[in-house]
């Protein structure tokens, strides 16, 4: 596209892209406005491929008024002025695009809210300004919308109550390490015990920064304060439910985002794989899935994190009425479960990072395994690790999207996949006479 620059251009609004974007078509392209919504009339500022929204001029019959004040400024949701209905066909159809786009004829259910109470982890973020005359400043916030400014939030409407002071714990840590002059990442995870915190970027920490980072602790009454997983201090375990099971949560470790998210995926999973004897669960983290399942099954739960690794074995072996659970330590992108290590297993669970699981789709493809459940945070990933099983003689039965991040692009994905019986081979007839 040619550089270019329009002022106040009217534009008609088509649907909502995959980033929550209105979309609309000028001068032969196809341009991205944000926050506008499918069927407005717009003015816009247009500048190269994108175009800023400056006036709705025919609102949508959908818009409805957005419930934060900094919605458009914080980058942290990209759709809040679209009424409920409306936004639930654009967010399941964020899945059946993906899926028409691979070319996956499925059934794809409707789309379950999981936000429940809201995030139960957020990180915020904090860099140091220079003023001169040895004068720092810290910013402290969320990241501000298609840019890398700080915007602070003194209150983000879409956090658990059970995050309540965190910002004020993240931004007093973040100014004892004001001298560091680092850009930092503050990851604050609600549990059962309190605030975990664990920060990121900082690097190697002196006594005198650990001690001070102590002090912060013991004044916001924090479970644990750790660096990039390295425990600083624990003044409470910090625990968290899953089935019948407590988990010590390791520091930095993974976390479905809400609570009911984690709930509603595992639920899924677990009448997915209903009747099976043993079940593999592999990127397990430590348990959300093979906890729950292990009330129903024997488990094999695979897991490439070490500390997950430790903390799903000790939540297993304290739990009360859990079938056996194995849980191992192993790379699954280098080394993916193969041939008969997946004998005497009745179901593969997995549920693989954004990259996906494609080393270990190609094995499971190749095999005999009867039932598949497959869950992902990524759609593209997920089609692409589902073309491979439905090539090697699965079908795919259901997808059913999962909306834990409310209002932002992100969705996920629960499928079920079962082999097809191989084609029986055609009797030769005798020739009579």
């Amino acid at each position: 596209m040619t550089a270019r620059l329009h002022l106040n251009a009217e534009l008609e609004i088509a649907r909502l892209g995959q980033r929550g974007e209105g979309l609309a078509r000028f001068e032969g392209d196809i341009l991205a406005v944000p926050y506008a919504l499918p069927g407005e009339l717009v003015r816009a500022e247009i500048d190269g491929e994108r175009a800023r929204l400056v006036d709705v001029i025919r609102p949508s019959a959908d818009r409805v008024t957005a419930f934060c004040p900094h919605f458009t400024n914080c980058g942290g949701c990209a759709v809040q002025t679209l009424a409920q209905p409306a936004y639930e066909e654009w967010k399941r159809g964020l899945v059946v695009h993906g899926l028409h786009q691979a070319k996956i004829e499925t059934e794809v259910e409707p789309l379950i809210d999981a936000h429940g109470a809201g995030r139960r982890r957020a990180t915020f973020h904090s860099r140091v300004i220079d003023e001169g005359a040895s004068r720092k400043r810290l910013e402290l916030g969320f990241m501000q919308a298609r840019a890398h400014t700080i915007v602070a939030i003194p209150d983000c409407p879409i956090l658990d109550p059970a995050l309540a002071g965190s910002m004020e714990a993240a931004r007093a840590a973040a100014t004892v390490l004001i001298p560091l002059g680092k850009p930092l990442d503050i990851v604050v995870t609600a549990t059962l015990e309190g605030l975990d915190m664990d920060l990121r970027g900082c690097g190697t920490l002196d006594f005198g920064e650990r001690q001070a980072l102590i002090t912060v602790a013991e004044r916001h009454d924090l479970a644990r304060l750790s660096n990039h997983g390295e425990t600083i201090i624990e003044r409470r375990i910090p625990m968290l439910r899953m089935g019948r099971a407590l988990v010590a949560l390791p520091a930095g470790g993974f976390l479905q985002a809400t609570a009911k998210g984690e709930e509603t995926l595992a639920a899924l999973v677990c009448a997915g794989a209903k009747g099976a004897k043993r079940v593999a669960d592999l990127f397990s983290g430590s348990g959300t899935f093979a906890l729950r399942l292990a009330e129903q099954s024997e488990v094999i739960a695979v897991e490439g994190e070490d500390s997950s690794v430790k903390a799903l074995a000790r939540a297993a072996g304290h739990a009360l009425g859990l079938k056996s659970v194995t849980a191992e330590r192993r790379n699954l992108y280098a080394r993916p479960l193969m041939g008969g290590e997946l004998d005497k297993i009745d179901c593969v669970v997995f549920d693989p990072p954004r990259a996906g699981a494609e080393a270990q789709a190609r094995e499971l493809a190749q095999s005999k395994m009867p039932l598949i459940i497959g869950v992902s945070c990524n759609v593209k990933t997920f089609c692409r690790d589902a073309r491979l099983l439905i090539d090697g003689g699965y079908r795919l039965e259901k997808v059913t999207p999962v909306d834990q991040f409310r209002h932002s692009t992100h969705v996920e994905i629960v499928g079920i996949f079962r082999r097809l019986p191989d084609p029986k081979p055609k009797r030769r007839g005798r020739l009579l006479g």
